[in-house]
């Protein structure tokens, strides 16, 4: 049965699969309340929500019996870090340049999951992708498909880092996979690439620092220490990921949704701080950039322009110095000021 299951998820397109049993975490809880209790976790509140069942997998569905990891890639072409050499364009995390992950992977996991229910009459399945508290890193390690690396990312040695991870509980027993040990030895690659110093120590996280986080889920005006550190990185951040020495082992993407769209690799800065909500929801349409809205997206342009250094763009964010969105108007007055200064 297991072979089957590896077997039909090569012909969806995934590229490797890999089982544990939901009790295969047992450091997770730890983990996860000395992250919170740390206040790491920033405004993400619901990492603190419901711990019991993100720590212990076994209680989020106490009928499962296996917990079937996979990996889809989504390696890009393009050099995912050449638009940091372009302060005038923005900087877009590579997973974010087309379709939303969540939508294409969840759609090819509900595929699988049908079929593999068709071979296994009577049992049950739960498909996840970022939608229930799971910790998919620790327990795709536990399912052999890679590490932890010191940027508390997974990687493998088969896949690089480039790849996103789905999940399928099932009550159906099969066969665990060994866990893979860590093989990042003494590099630092990832730890010296952060801008920010987002990683108080190797294998930990301050959420608080990092771009991805301050880009996509922190709210509200951002730090002013920090804004400079930004860049022109508009949303998320690839800089660890990029750094990756085992990146040269990464898959190819089969997925043509996941094919960077042109006018998302490094767009002007000046074109994307003229969006209104209709033109940003038209746009970033079934795109994960989407869920932040116009107001958040637009502030990150506007921290980017004003560390472009480049006094030509001082009249795209002049017009927001008004906006009715009070953090787009702050960030405007920010970015003005900076290049006045410069």
């Amino acid at each position: 049965m297991k072979d089957r299951l590896a077997a039909r998820a090569r012909e969806e397109g995934l590229a490797a699969m890999g089982v544990c049993r939901p009790d295969a975490i047992p450091e997770a809880a730890g983990r996860l309340a000395e992250f919170v209790a740390k206040e790491r976790h920033g405004q993400m509140g619901w990492m603190a929500e419901r711990m019991s069942w993100r720590g212990n997998p076994a209680a989020l569905w106490p009928e499962a019996r296996s917990v079937v990891m996979f990996a889809e890639p989504y390696t890009q072409a393009h050099d995912p870090l050449a638009a940091l050499d372009r302060p005038d364009r923005a900087a877009i995390s590579v997973y974010a340049q087309n379709r939303d992950y969540h939508d294409v992977l969840k759609k090819r996991l509900k595929r699988l999951g049908r079929w593999f229910l068709d071979q296994a009459p009577g049992h049950e399945i739960k498909v996840f992708v970022d939608t229930a508290p799971v910790m998919e890193k620790p327990l795709a390690q536990a399912a052999g498909l890679g590490w932890q690396g010191k940027h508390t990312n997974l990687l493998g040695r088969r896949l690089g880092n480039w790849f996103f991870l789905g999940v399928i509980f099932t009550t159906v027993e099969l066969p665990a996979d060994a866990p893979e040990p860590g093989h990042c030895g003494n590099c630092t690659a990832c730890l010296d690439a952060c801008p920010t110093g987002a990683f108080p120590a190797p294998f930990q996280l301050d959420a608080r620092r990092c771009i991805s986080y301050l880009t996509i889920e922190h709210k509200g005006p951002v730090d002013p220490a920090l804004r400079p550190l930004l860049g022109n990185r508009i949303y998320g951040c690839d800089d660890c990921l990029g750094s990756c020495p085992w990146n040269k082992f990464a898959v190819a993407a089969t997925e043509t949704k996941y094919a960077a769209r042109p006018d998302l690799i490094e767009p002007p800065l000046a074109e994307l701080a003229g969006l209104d909500d209709a033109a940003f929801r038209a746009r970033f349409s079934g795109s994960p950039i989407k869920r932040i809205g116009r107001g958040r997206f637009v502030r990150n342009v506007c921290y980017a322009i004003g560390n472009s250094g480049d006094s030509r763009l001082r009249g795209a964010v002049a017009r927001l110095l008004e906006d009715a969105d009070p953090v787009v108007a702050e960030a405007a007055r920010w970015a003005v000021a900076r290049l006045s200064r410069g």
